[in-house]
């Protein structure tokens, strides 16, 4: 259970995100449009620096109270919400939890005043398969050469830097992996084409491109031969965070299908007397508190610095499913206007939630994660 101090959390969250976040959450939908004037306020929040130390100027806050935050922004903007979980679990993470104290002074502090770090794993060739990484960072004399691209990268135009994995080694058989973090002003450095999504339009996806990029060797993120490992425990963090933005889009549906039933009208009477839609909102909100319930067990787990990888997943996965099935329903109440734009932001989530189905980690790649450690606990038994 959390503590009353969440609650409280969340009603001051949830004001902020109402009066702030929510009344350009169409607009940048349809136009496609990165949400910069909200960068300010979110900043002026601590929500662009909830893990970052206070030493490197960030906000710390719990791990619930994180999922909060993601889970209230999603609710009104899956754009924004997705833009601060990149942010915080997969761009300043791994710098505080891997990176050298040098390079926490160096990116930490600008991640804090707003300015976007990114996270490039996925290529073209590799997307559950991140083991295939096919970007190669070559060590020179007094510098690493790297060649390569990745690509569905949040925030790939705003970011000042980008912790992205290399193979390390030119032996094709050899699959070491190591991380680096790449400054966009870096030569060799591009941003290539910004996808033209179905859902999370606001949200700013393109292709990043190194072409002989000379990386200083201080750059590396750790050890050689760590980066794949150092993603995996990056990726359990994230899918926390993942699973927390599937719940806000799910909520925020759930209420838009529940006010529609109060006030449609249908045979004299609103929807919302009929048992039948009557059944389907109680098995929504069911499922989404269910879904709340693993996903802030997952943040104590993490807190408490128990192992929480396989309870992670499980969050992601059945936060995500049920975020997709809530929006589905959710535009059966509606009807026909629950497939227009504008008015109701149930045709918006419904295409926004699907990414949390496919990002950090496909379904099946949670069931994997999940199977994986039933089997090795039945093992160990």
């Amino acid at each position: 259970m959390i503590e009353q101090k969440h609650h409280d959390f969340r009603n001051q969250v949830r004001e902020f995100m109402e009066s702030t976040i929510a009344p350009l959450a169409a607009a940048l939908d349809e136009e496609q449009r990165f949400p910069d004037e909200h960068m300010k306020p979110l900043t002026d929040q601590g929500y662009m620096s909830m893990l970052i130390p206070e030493k490197y100027g960030g906000k710390p806050t719990d791990t619930v109270s994180y999922s909060i935050v993601v889970e209230e922004a999603s609710r009104v903007c899956g754009s924004t919400g997705i833009m601060l979980a990149a942010h915080n679990s997969l761009g300043c993470f791994p710098i505080l939890k891997f990176g050298s104290e040098a390079q926490r002074e160096k990116y930490l502090p600008r991640a804090a005043k707003g300015e976007l770090l990114a996270f490039g794993l996925s290529e073209p060739d590799a997307g559950s398969d991140a083991g295939g990484t096919r970007t190669m960072a070559l060590k020179q004399d007094d510098h690493w050469l790297v060649n390569g691209s990745k690509c569905w990268i949040t925030s790939a135009t705003k970011a000042f830097a980008t912790i992205a994995s290399a193979r390390t080694s030119e032996n094709p058989e050899d699959r070491e992996i190591t991380c680096f973090i790449l400054d966009k002003d870096w030569d060799g450095y591009s941003v290539g084409k910004k996808e033209n999504k179905l859902g999370l339009r606001g949200s700013d996806t393109a292709f990043l491109h190194f072409d002989d990029l000379k990386a200083p060797l201080d750059s590396q993120l750790g050890e050689i031969g760590e980066g794949f490992k150092q993603m995996l425990i990056t990726l359990d963090g994230g899918r926390i965070s993942i699973g927390a933005m599937a719940l806000g889009l799910g909520q925020g549906a759930f209420e838009c299908a529940l006010k529609y039933s109060a006030e449609r009208v249908q045979f004299g009477k609103p929807i919302s007397y009929n048992q039948g839609i009557q059944h389907i909102l109680a098995d929504m909100a069911t499922e989404l508190e269910a879904a709340r319930l693993l996903i802030y067990e997952a943040s104590q787990m993490k807190d408490a610095g128990v192992p929480f990888g396989h309870y992670s997943a499980m969050a992601k996965l059945y936060a995500s499913e049920v975020g997709r099935r809530v929006s589905e329903k959710a535009l059966s109440i509606l009807g026909s206007v629950g497939c227009l734009t504008g008015e109701y932001s149930a045709e918006r989530i419904w295409r926004d939630v699907k990414l949390c189905e496919i990002g950090e980690g496909t379904s099946e790649i949670q069931r994997l994660v999940i199977a994986r450690k039933l089997l090795k606990d039945l093992q160990n038994t």
